[in-house]
């Protein structure tokens, strides 16, 4: 089993900037892929971004590229997302997640592990 903390969340003002960060713990964090998805009141959950093993390789959603940054410390098992310029419609519960396929890390019906979220709001 992979446990998932996320944290970071909050309120901000549109164009004003975020940092999230997930704890991992309980299998080797090096063994998994990770992304970052997040859903809106009354939508489904959606992709965000994923990254590799290794953060050789990343993949972000049209709607955050070139806003958000995602990065991971393997010495810490944790990941970040850096949020900048932030929409309103950015507003949404984030939650984190693991899975040792980095193609499924981009899927959320095919995940395997995921953290509890937490939500960022971004007022106009």
């Amino acid at each position: 089993q992979v446990q998932l903390v996320e944290s970071g969340g909050g309120l901000v003002q549109a164009g004003g900037s975020l940092r999230l960060s997930c704890a991992a713990s309980g299998r080797t964090f090096t063994d998994y892929a990770m992304g970052w998805f997040r859903q809106a009141p009354g939508k489904e959950r959606e992709f965000v971004v994923a990254i590799s093993r290794g953060g050789i390789v990343t993949e972000y959603a049209d709607s955050v590229r070139g806003r958000f940054t995602v990065s991971r410390d393997d010495a810490e098992n944790t990941m970040y997302l850096q949020m900048n310029s932030l929409k309103p419609e950015d507003t949404a519960v984030y939650y984190c997640a693991a899975d040792v396929s980095m193609s499924r890390v981009v899927s959320p019906h095919r995940v395997d592990y995921w953290g509890k979220g937490t939500m960022v709001t971004v007022s106009s």
